[in-house]
């Protein structure tokens, strides 16, 4: 048994654990463990500073969940786009595959929490019509693994899943949607990395949070992935009592960009039934971002989005920088709030002179090389209009 997979066994799961460790009622760990099950690795629980801290909210269990009568089950519809177990095709070119049920640590805000943790739900016995149905559909050249965690499967059954990917010749990209570097680095090992060389381009999009889960192990954890070829991409949720202020979020950015991981997604929080207590208000998002923009190197701005109620994809959500525009020209603010005009382009045809018929303006003194006086005490040098552009009347 490997180190990762000990430390999935010797998580806090149980009522009886939720109970001894966060002093919760027995009755409330009942409810709340039927609701979504608790599961905190040894790695992710020390990495708690104090009772309510962002490591906190994100992984112990609150009777706050039972309380949620606006979330939804479901807020994606991912499954109305689900056309044969295990796939959600919702985009033109690419898909969600989900391989397995289990995660590293189950979030609290997890926004496929009615499946995650139920093999009866993401079931690997559902896998071949999975692989028939993106054989079957050529426009898919993208496919994204997911679950749960893909990085809870063995090394030996990943790669069978990688291998018949890339039989598939119209399959270009793979993506492992893992949160394994964050919250369980020790499973990214050597073995796995050398593993997943075989099968390029495989790109990574983790998923961290806040500060304090950039340590030692998930930076280790980060390079190993990165130095075997893997782009890895951060997703990020912003959520209240965890990341809520420019701050934190830039921290976190700039800390990202320092271990070679890009940010690449802020979201905002979904509608998921049991997490609405971590939804802030999108005006939040948006002044967030507006005190990232030219504050901070460009590298490190995440596209902010939403992911639309009802599947509609993500949709890039910016300050407002456009302040009027009209046919002849557009007013922008800057991050400093100054503002610039742009001119529009003219619609009107424009031609260019030929070679043969530029004109020459010269005003050179051939006798003596000096420029002549313009009359107004400035000298003026020969003028080529090769590159002059007129407007075709």
């Amino acid at each position: 048994m490997e180190l990762w997979q000990q430390m999935i066994r010797d998580s806090v799961h149980s009522v009886d654990q939720l109970v001894d460790r966060f002093q919760i009622e027995r009755s409330d760990a009942e409810k709340l463990s039927q609701f979504f099950q608790a599961r905190i690795n040894p790695y992710y629980l020390n990495l708690i500073r104090y009772k309510g801290d962002p490591i906190w909210n994100q992984c112990v269990p609150d009777n706050i969940e039972l309380e949620d009568i606006l979330g939804v089950e479901d807020p994606l519809r991912e499954d109305e786009m689900s056309p044969v177990p295990n796939i959600t095709h919702r985009y033109p070119d690419r898909c969600l595959f989900l391989v397995t049920s289990q995660c590293g640590m189950y979030c609290r805000f997890c926004t496929r929490k009615r499946k995650v943790g139920n093999s009866d739900k993401i079931s690997m016995k559902q896998l071949e019509s999975a692989f028939k149905y993106i054989e079957d559909h050529k426009e898919i050249r993208d496919v994204i693994l997911s679950g749960g965690d893909p990085l809870m499967l063995t090394d030996y059954l990943l790669e069978r899943i990688l291998k018949r990917l890339r039989e598939i010749q119209h399959v270009e990209i793979i993506r492992l949607g893992t949160k394994m570097p964050c919250v369980l680095p020790q499973r990214i090992t050597p073995k796995l990395c050398d593993m997943i060389k075989k099968y390029h381009p495989i790109y990574v999009n983790t998923h961290f949070n806040h500060p304090w889960e950039i340590t030692k192990e998930s930076t280790k954890a980060c390079v190993m992935l990165i130095d075997a070829g893997c782009p890895v991409n951060n997703q990020a949720v912003l959520m209240r009592g965890v990341n809520d202020n420019a701050d934190t979020i830039k921290e976190l950015l700039l800390e990202l960009l320092k271990i070679r991981v890009r940010p690449y997604y802020l979201f905002m929080a979904d509608e998921t039934k049991g997490a609405s207590h971590f939804r802030t208000t999108v005006q939040e998002g948006i002044d967030i971002m507006d005190k990232l923009r030219g504050h901070v190197s460009g590298l490190a701005i995440p596209h902010f989005v939403i992911d639309a109620p009802g599947g509609g994809g993500k949709i890039p959500i910016l300050p407002d920088y456009v302040l009027h525009r009209d046919s002849e020209k557009i007013i922008l603010r800057n991050y400093k709030h100054d503002h610039f005009v742009y001119h529009e382009a003219k619609t009107k045809r424009f031609f260019t002179l030929s070679e043969e018929n530029q004109p020459k303006v010269d005003l050179v003194n051939k006798s003596n090389g000096e420029s002549k006086n313009n009359g107004d005490g400035k000298k003026e040098e020969q003028i080529d209009v090769t590159n002059l552009v007129f407007e075709k009347n």
